[in-house]
């Protein structure tokens, strides 16, 4: 038999308190979503109303589809996220496990610059990394795949300190007995890496995952560098475009916010328990 808990006063003031937060937080976004329902000239009379009846139209969003490339932006975005997720996952894995387990010259100078890397915003450096692209011939050119090569690179330098950051925590708690096992059984580095670190680590790879993808996909400033071209616009320079051009139509925009966030929140309500799973064991093995 297990004993009901009982809910003291603190108790229901800190649910209190969480849900009124929640609701301040997901409101916004709900009201963004009934608003693009709405044809642009009812939206300010009646911003606040459900989209029932008079008030419902698809408009919006049919006149987002026929003004905006907005598959090719999707096409850009996904492409973008997707490879400095892995490109991040692989990279920073390996460099969180040489500095968790190996003990050389420089090694807790290079854990230093790690972390201070973290306070260098991105913008700091972007007009020196855009000369660099443009004189390796990947930025500002004709090619899809150059451009989007372009944004890949800081992007992927720009999620490491992060992603190592977190990774070594988790690794230093992670029992070195079965990493000595796997070498007396003729085990190499690389070989530990991805048969022992890479399964046993998965929680915090999730997370560095999931969170470099997310990163990567609201990242206008970065792309705003490299992708000057409007048939590769990604997600949010296509917003930021329209915002431009249309910053008085708001039931364009509301159908635009609301087809760019609806798939990163059901990525999120998806993955949330690996996501808070990742970051906990992190958090406790660290």
């Amino acid at each position: 038999m297990t004993k009901k808990k009982k809910m003291s006063p603190g108790l229901i003031v800190v649910y209190v308190i969480l849900i009124i937060w929640a609701l301040t937080t997901v409101y916004p976004i709900l009201w963004v979503i009934q608003n693009a329902f709405k044809a642009k000239n009812k939206i300010l009379e009646n911003s606040f109303a459900l989209p029932l009846g008079d008030l419902f139209t698809t408009a919006n969003f049919r006149k987002a589809f026929d003004t905006t490339d907005i598959f090719g932006a999707y096409k850009s975005s996904l492409f973008i996220s997707t490879m400095v997720a892995l490109m991040v996952v692989l990279l920073a894995g390996m460099g969180a496990y040489a500095l968790a387990r190996y003990r050389f010259r420089g090694s807790n100078l290079i854990n230093s610059l790690v972390v201070g890397a973290m306070m260098f915003p991105a913008f700091a450096t972007v007009i020196s990394v855009y000369q660099m692209e443009f004189k390796w011939g990947i930025a500002s050119t004709g090619s899809w795949f150059l451009n989007m090569l372009s944004v890949i690179l800081p992007q992927i330098a720009g999620n490491m300190a992060f992603a190592m950051v977190v990774l070594t925590g988790y690794i230093k708690g992670l029992p070195i007995e079965l990493e000595e096992a796997a070498y007396m059984e003729g085990c190499n580095a690389f070989q530990i890496y991805f048969k022992v670190i890479m399964p046993l680590t998965k929680p915090s790879f999730a997370t560095v995952a999931i969170f470099s993808f997310l990163w990567s996909y609201n990242d206008l400033f970065t792309q705003s560098f490299f992708l000057r071209r409007p048939d590769m616009y990604s997600i949010t320079m296509m917003l930021n475009n329209i915002s431009a051009k249309e910053g008085t139509d708001y039931g364009l925009m509301a159908a635009v916010v609301a087809l760019i966030i609806v798939p990163v929140i059901i990525v999120y309500c998806c993955l949330q328990k690996q996501i808070i799973k990742g970051m906990t064991a992190g958090a406790v093995k660290g």
